[in-house]
């Protein structure tokens, strides 16, 4: 691998499903041949505190822009360029193609000899827009590779980028640590926390926005409450949309159904996962296709903690369910549809094991990071 200079708005410590993907592959590239170029995570004393004791953690060299959102205008191409020379890289990775990757060209002229840039969901959401369109073509003629999460990613971009570039696409997803995430990951000890012991937990973990359909399990819940009467749903996660969804809950009837957890550290959310019989997750698409999922990382490590899973059928989402197999896929939006495939899960612990086993054979057989990581490094 070349010594590469991975460009990223998306890196820890700011929180979400991207940064943690760059994160892992980083850290399973030789830490001696990677330079991270990242933006600042926020302003004021504790965001600068929490970047610098997280760089300061890291095995290889992290330079952070004073910005809070890398854009590819002048002054930050420069500081690109300057790294790529000043560290002898000769590669380098846009952690999102979109908009980092128009500063492809620059860095070529500057000598890069591999340009590869990643896309996740928002850049499908880009290739529907006129103006986006050609500025993701500009990318795709500007760099080596695009990667792309699965099928729904690949198709839409494909459609805004020259069939030359589209040729040279290659997919590559997050992974999944299936030896953090695992059936013995510590969910008894949750469940007793949260009084949940003796109770069918249907688990949901993900930022609370909208998208994700926490509000579609609320809604789903009178129904599945009256085939399971003692069932649960545990909340798992921050976010904007949690007033929303504890209202709903109240409104519903069924509040004292519903275990809402707020923010929990990574190191803690295997155990989270484990807290569950069933992940559930049936994400939707939003304006106007704009708003969806690129491919819901959050299945796969309920696959590896050994749960069934119910997903929405938003972007990418799917590729990350065997529909029948390791789980199943409904409409997004649709409280009837969540109920009519939770509840006999729900009842069914033979089933339950069934699908919960195929999902962790699986992921270990397609999804770890080694694998990815190997294939990251043959692009570089």
């Amino acid at each position: 691998m070349h010594k590469t200079l991975i460009v990223t708005n998306d890196f820890p410590p700011r929180p979400g499903g991207i940064q943690a993907f760059l994160h892992n592959m980083a850290l399973r590239l030789d830490p001696e041949r990677v330079v991270v170029y990242a933006s600042t995570w926020k302003h004021g004393a504790e965001g600068r505190e929490a970047t610098a004791a997280f760089d300061a953690e890291q095995p290889f060299t992290v330079v952070r822009d004073r910005t809070t959102m890398l854009l590819p205008t002048p002054r930050v191409t420069r500081r690109a360029v300057s790294l790529l020379r000043e560290h002898g890289c000769e590669s380098v990775w846009f952690g999102a193609a979109a908009p980092l990757g128009l500063m492809g060209p620059a860095l070529r002229r500057a000598g890069a000899r591999r340009l590869v840039a990643t896309t996740h969901g928002h850049e499908a959401g880009w290739a529907q827009l006129p103006a986006a369109r050609q500025l993701l073509r500009r990318i795709g003629e500007g760099t080596d590779t695009l990667t792309y999460l699965g099928e729904y990613t690949r198709s839409r971009i494909a459609s805004a980028v020259t069939d030359r570039a589209a040729a040279r696409m290659v997919q590559l997803p997050p992974g999944v640590d299936e030896k953090t995430f695992h059936p013995g990951s510590g969910g008894a000890e949750v469940r007793a926390r949260l009084g949940l012991s003796d109770r069918p937990v249907v688990v949901c973990v993900s930022r609370l926005v909208p998208r994700k359909g926490q509000d579609t399990l609320i809604e789903a819940l009178p129904a599945i409450l009256a085939r399971v009467p003692d069932a649960a749903l545990l909340i798992v996660g921050g976010g904007p949309y949690e007033a929303d969804l504890r209202a709903l809950a109240a409104a519903k009837g069924v509040a004292d159904a519903v275990v809402f957890t707020g923010a929990v550290p990574w190191a803690e959310l295997p155990a989270h996962y484990g807290a569950g019989d069933v992940f559930a997750m049936p994400c939707r698409t939003r304006r106007g296709g704009l708003d969806v999922e690129g491919l819901g990382i959050v299945y796969l490590e309920a696959s590896a903690t050994g749960l069934p899973v119910v997903a929405g059928d938003s972007g990418g989402a799917p590729d990350a369910v065997l529909d029948g197999e390791t789980g199943w896929v409904v409409r997004g939006g649709d409280p009837a549809a969540a109920a009519d495939r939770i509840v006999p899960l729900l009842q069914d612990p033979a089933l339950r094991a069934r699908m919960g086993e195929a999902g962790r054979a699986w992921v270990e057989e397609k999804w770890r990071w080694d694998l990815l990581a190997e294939r990251l490094r043959d692009l570089l």
